[in-house]
């Protein structure tokens, strides 16, 4: 596995929700519309920082590499789409200050039917500039 390594892990249980197929469109009193995140999504985000303590808050400023592997609960979900949930959660978490910073990403997918899950490690490259 790529996590076999001293890094900290942590895991977070659920199901990844894409957000390539998970936004609504909503209309708003001037007959404009708008996309938002669906609930399934903000769901997920919830979940995540509430299961998020080990990285909660670290503010990771400076380039890292994100070793992930997603046990998915199908083969049918799509890798790229669970990696850019991933990174987003980890920014509304505070264990990353931007997602830009990611440099390298080292993922793995798997199945498990009965225990979706992620589990992640961080590896910042420098120390943290300002935090």
């Amino acid at each position: 596995m790529i996590l076999d390594t001293k890094m900290e892990r942590e895991t977070i249980y659920g199901q990844v929700v894409s957000k390539a197929n998970n936004y609504e469109v909503g209309n708003n009193k001037h007959g404009g519309r708008y996309i938002i995140k669906s609930e399934a999504i903000r769901a997920y985000e919830r979940s995540f920082i509430e299961q998020c303590q080990i990285y909660k808050d670290r503010l990771i400023n400076c380039h890292f590499t994100l070793y992930v592997a997603v046990y998915e609960s199908s083969v049918r979900y799509d890798l790229d789409n669970a990696l850019k949930t991933i990174l987003d959660c980890l920014q509304m978490a505070r264990a990353i200050t931007d997602d830009n910073l990611c440099r390298n990403i080292v993922v793995e997918k798997r199945v498990d039917k009965f225990q979706p899950r992620i589990v992640y490690a961080i590896e910042p490259h420098e120390r943290n500039l300002f935090y």
